[in-house]
């Protein structure tokens, strides 16, 4: 361990200024030996306060490193790693600059040690994230992208205004439990809340993903609303009220996922039920709890990320995004199959998957804490999970209906890629010890337990049982589902025809 320590940030923007430069040949040595390095530093950084600053008579601290701070460092630098192999294939350095200040950006922010440089990394995410959906190249991704700034914009200034009230009321910048109440607080709760996907202000992700890049989507399901649940368990643990929310946003997102034809657009309302599981054991509050957030925040990562990838390959390869549009697809794309289902059996919780390990923990420290409602809720949501990801989404796209595509397989990169983030999703599964030795509390937790490994089996079979029944009013239907993002799109058209009005006033004049 060491006192010295280069900030894993600074190596992502720095590489993200080089990276134009350099020849094309050098490019992949940058790309993924950024994040080597940067888990290189996180594995040698003492515990403790780095890169301490003042400014204007407040402390800003870059280097805030402890075990919470360290284990979303950890799976940071290997999402990163694994998305940038991902991503290896494309031509050009845009894609890849925007995706290392991205992640520079998320680094920044888990290891603020104090509310002004946790608000600097936020805007940086925000602003750099936003060119990953424009380079979908299509005008529904330009029109999506600034409608996800307008909201993230919005986010920002209230995040801004409850810190700049908290260090007027307290005197203090430092990122901690946020005690008081009032608009301080209630600021900076919704500031994060948009960005962890709660809502209603949620629509901005089903609305913006699926139009990002292949590739770019990859890190936008990773890096923005990990953050923000980092930000609710470090400044919000035991705020009762994050339950009720995260409760309903599990079981919205499944909601929306057996009725959304775009496989990618299903995915991304499975991120706000599967963040929802977080936000709810943020509230709880316990140490079980948040260690089982935490837990549930890293294993997401994983599995979304196989996910993501499966459905991504299957973009890529056939240009098709609608579930109504594809089918047996296993038979040419054999190996996307095999990752993705590793993915949705992850997800679902299944025995010996890295989801089975974190759910429990979460829906066990609900049952401990006396929320019975929340525990049955939350495994209501489990067994919805299992029958839109791991059933009805990989039946359409992989079986079903045969569409003769003549495709195959995905490039070697985005296979290893797949791959790796398999491996990790049955590691953690079968050597869970490997991730709760991480996890922010000491707290004594068996997850292959006889009732555990029973009752998710019960869920799981009951699930299929219902996909087999129900299976024809699962099929999708060549539709488009409205969300609360109908209202924010009026909005933003019509600012945007206000700026255009404004701005041709002031050409004439």
């Amino acid at each position: 361990m060491t006192d010295i320590w280069i900030h894993p940030a600074l190596l992502f923007f720095l590489a993200a200024c080089i990276l134009p430069f350099v020849n094309e040949k050098l490019r992949p040595s940058i790309i993924l030996g950024v994040p080597v390095l940067g888990l290189l530093t996180l594995l040698l950084v003492s515990q403790g306060m780095h890169g301490v600053v003042s400014l204007m008579g407040q402390e800003m601290v870059f280097g805030r490193v402890d075990k919470l701070s360290l284990v979303f460092g950890y799976i940071f630098v290997i999402l990163a790693f694994i998305g940038m192999l991902y991503a290896l294939h494309l031509k050009g350095n845009r894609e890849h600059v925007a995706a290392l200040i991205y992640i520079g950006g998320a680094m920044g922010a888990v290891f603020a040690g104090d509310l002004l440089s946790l608000f600097l990394f936020w805007e940086i995410m925000s602003f750099s994230s936003v060119f990953l959906i424009w380079f979908g190249g299509t005008k529904k991704s330009s029109d999506a992208g600034i409608r996800y700034l307008f909201l993230h914009t919005i986010g920002g200034i209230l995040l801004l205004g409850g810190i700049v009230l908290h260090i007027v009321q307290t005197g203090d910048s430092s990122f901690v439990a946020i005690t008081e109440g009032g608009w301080a607080g209630g600021l900076m709760l919704v500031g994060f809340l948009i960005n962890a996907g709660g809502p209603p202000l949620h629509a901005w992700l089903p609305d913006s993903y699926p139009e990002a890049s292949v590739t770019g989507t990859i890190f936008l399901a990773t890096f923005t609303t990990k953050v923000a649940v980092y930000a609710l368990a470090r400044g919000f643990s035991g705020t009762e009220m994050l339950i009720y929310l995260g409760v309903f946003m599990t079981l919205f997102g499944i909601g929306y996922t057996i009725i959304e034809n775009d496989i990618r657009r299903l995915l991304s309302y499975h991120i706000i039920s599967q963040v929802g599981y977080m936000v709810a054991a943020i509230g709880i509050g316990t140490e079980l709890a948040v260690n089982g957030a935490v837990a549930h925040a890293i294993n997401n990562i994983l599995f979304k990320g196989v996910l993501m990838m499966g459905m991504g390959a299957v973009i890529f390869m056939t240009g098709k995004r609608k579930g109504t549009e594809l089918g047996g697809l296993r038979k040419v794309m054999p190996l996307t199959c095999l990752f993705y289902m590793i993915g949705g059996l992850s997800i679902s919780g299944f025995p010996l998957f890295n989801g089975f390990i974190s759910k429990g923990m979460i829906i066990s420290s609900a049952a401990e804490a006396q929320y019975g409602p929340t525990a049955l809720l939350l495994t209501m949501a489990a067994a919805g999970t299992f029958l839109s990801t791991t059933l009805k989404l990989p039946y359409i796209v992989f079986s079903g209906d045969d569409k003769s595509l003549k495709v195959t397989d995905p490039p070697k990169n985005m296979i290893w890629a797949m791959g790796i983030g398999s491996f990790f999703c049955i590691l953690l599964g079968i050597a869970p010890m490997l991730l709760t030795a991480l996890l922010p509390f000491d707290v004594v937790y068996h997850s292959y337990t006889a009732d555990h490994v029973v009752g998710s089996l019960q869920v799981i079979a009951f699930s299929g049982l219902g996909f087999m029944i129900l299976l024809k009013k699962l099929t999708p239907e060549s539709t488009i589902s409205l969300d609360a993002d109908w209202l924010y799109r009026k909005i933003t058209t019509a600012f945007m025809w206000i700026a255009a009005r404004f701005a041709f006033l002031r050409y004439i004049t």
